[in-house]
């Protein structure tokens, strides 16, 4: 792609034999997964682990493409913890807890940058719908305090 001014906008998009819906939970807009309460005991130290909870990511509505279709996950951390790279920073209340995401084989995500789940939604040929189970659960990294706990990532699809 050329290198364009500074004061230019730049568009980018993509014309597939495939294109599909994106869900969270079966919702299409602004997914919630609620994490259990947990005892602060629980977290009581650096890497404790408490309150992991499944959610689906999946796409519908699949137009069936007459030939396999590799679909990913994406995901993008906007606020990951600094002395973590594989949690979203707590914007809740309570202190040195984080947010941890785990991928389809239950291994920690790197957030430091753009993390694609490879052909974790795969498609055979005129299937219309797939789904796979990632994991949220809340992590320590210090003595947690009573609080709230809440995080933002950006999700979307990638077609290969």
């Amino acid at each position: 792609m050329p290198v364009a001014p500074t004061n230019t906008i730049s568009f980018q998009g993509e014309v597939k034999d495939e294109i599909c819906s994106l869900t969270v939970n079966g919702n299409e807009a602004s997914p919630v997964i609620l994490l259990p309460t947990v005892s602060a005991g629980d977290l009581a130290a650096a890497g404790d682990i408490a309150g992991a909870t499944s959610f689906n990511m999946g796409v519908s509505g699949c137009t069936g493409s007459s030939t396999a279709t590799n679909i990913s996950t994406v995901f993008v951390g906007n606020l990951v913890d600094s002395t973590n790279a594989v949690a979203l920073r707590n914007t809740g209340t309570a202190q040195h807890v984080t947010i941890q995401l785990r991928n389809t084989g239950a291994q920690p995500i790197n957030l430091t940058s753009r993390y694609t789940a490879q052909g974790d939604l795969s498609l055979a040929s005129g299937e219309p719908e797939a789904t796979s189970t990632f994991s949220a659960q809340s992590y320590g990294i210090g003595p947690a305090t009573p609080g709230t706990v809440a995080a933002l990532v950006q999700y979307a699809i990638s077609y290969q």
